[in-house]
């Protein structure tokens, strides 16, 4: 199995995701020093923090998370590093290594599961009605979702795309990062959709 540095966030990172980090602990300036050394270039596996905090260590960890992958490095003085991520694969961690001196698994790819035919026009509607009710909430200030042109191909990357403009808790989040395949996402979804419409619509009556 292969071995990566872990890197365990407050958030669930989907594939696709940017992810900037600025980084000042002294085990993750390592880190990010041997992640840039690497001979298969400067990678890292980022998970849900199920328990605790980002700083500090002793936290309980969820074993699905994504590879990030550093795009940009940049020093910003007084021992903090800027980054500037972009998360690739999804993967599953079989076995936490001693944190020596950060966060170390082994880990194995996750695929989507194939899970037969999905039709994407089920999110036309109600993503619609999402964005209307965000636009009165927010007064016409609420960022759209990107075209459908500018959306990935690939059914399940294409999902992973459009939950970034849902918005969701973390627990939802991971809940989309955990879904086998396509078929499940999309109920995931779903699901959150009517959720972020209710909570909009109880916002606009208050």
């Amino acid at each position: 199995m292969p071995i990566l540095p872990m890197f365990p966030l407050g958030t669930a990172l989907l594939p696709g995701s940017d992810l900037p980090l600025r980084v000042f602990e002294p085990r993750y300036q390592q880190l990010v020093q041997d992640c840039m050394a690497a001979p298969d270039g400067p990678r890292f596996g980022v998970v849900l923090i199920a328990r605790g905090h980002e700083v500090g260590g002793g936290e309980q960890r969820h074993d699905v998370g994504t590879v990030a992958r550093i795009v940009f490095e940049t020093d910003l003085g007084r021992g903090h590093r800027g980054l500037e991520c972009l998360a690739e694969e999804r993967i599953r961690v079989t076995r936490w290594l001693p944190d020596d001196p950060y966060p170390r698994a082994e880990v194995e790819p996750w695929p989507d599961s194939g899970s037969g035919p999905v039709d994407l026009s089920r999110l036309t509607g109600p993503m619609g009605r999402l964005y209307g009710v965000l636009d009165r909430l927010t007064s016409g200030r609420a960022p759209l979702p990107p075209a459908t042109t500018e959306l990935p191909e690939d059914p399940g990357a294409r999902l992973f795309a459009l939950a970034r403009y849902i918005p969701m808790g973390e627990a939802d989040r991971y809940a989309v990062l955990t879904a086998p395949g396509p078929a499940e996402r999309i109920e995931v979804l779903l699901e959150a959709i009517s959720t972020a419409i209710d909570l909009a619509e109880w916002k606009l009556k208050g």
